[in-house]
């Protein structure tokens, strides 16, 4: 694991303290299927089931970097698949922050919900699970100060719905 928060820092994907101690604190190999386990700490997507994938570190690291998530933030984490970046979210936010996980696939929002109560996440409180479409958000839990996409939207461009649940300065 170590190795690979090293590479992603040296290819400058990994930049801010915060985010590089979640890549070093949260293990991806938690987030992967035991059979792909081996390959949990090499830089590309590796797929989870229901024909899906858990993003390449890289490109994780750089959405984190582009987010800039902050302690004490709400942030609404938009097709969470396995957890890995939900919980990567979570220990940014700490326990005064939240993240609302949304997966679309409900074997895999369970899957992704027992990943992240490893890290005790959930039992504080930090990361609820909403099992859902994230198109319209999650009018329960907003408004947000960060809103992350990892899925595809059908039509391309931003759901009205997500952007009235962003903060100002979101």
């Amino acid at each position: 694991m170590e190795e690979l928060v090293e590479e992603l820092k040296e290819e400058g994907f990994l930049k801010t303290p915060r985010i590089v101690e979640s890549f070093l604190t949260i293990d991806r190999a938690h987030f992967v299927p035991e059979e792909m386990r081996g390959f949990a700490y090499i830089n590309e997507a590796l797929p989870i089931g229901f024909a899906q994938t858990i993003s390449q570190p890289a490109t994780v690291a750089f959405m984190l970097e582009e987010l800039d998530p902050q302690e004490g933030q709400t942030i609404l984490d938009v097709g969470s698949g396995s957890g890995w970046t939900t919980a990567l979210l979570a220990h940014i936010v700490k326990d005064t922050g939240k993240v609302i996980s949304m997966e679309i696939i409900p074997e895999l929002a369970a899957i992704g919900k027992k990943n992240v109560s490893q890290y005790g996440f959930l039992k504080k409180g930090t990361v609820k699970y909403v099992q859902g479409s994230g198109e319209k958000g999650s009018e329960q839990y907003a408004m947000f100060h960060r809103i992350l996409i990892s899925a595809s939207l059908p039509n391309k461009s931003l759901p009205q719905p997500l952007l009235n649940q962003l903060a100002p300065d979101g």
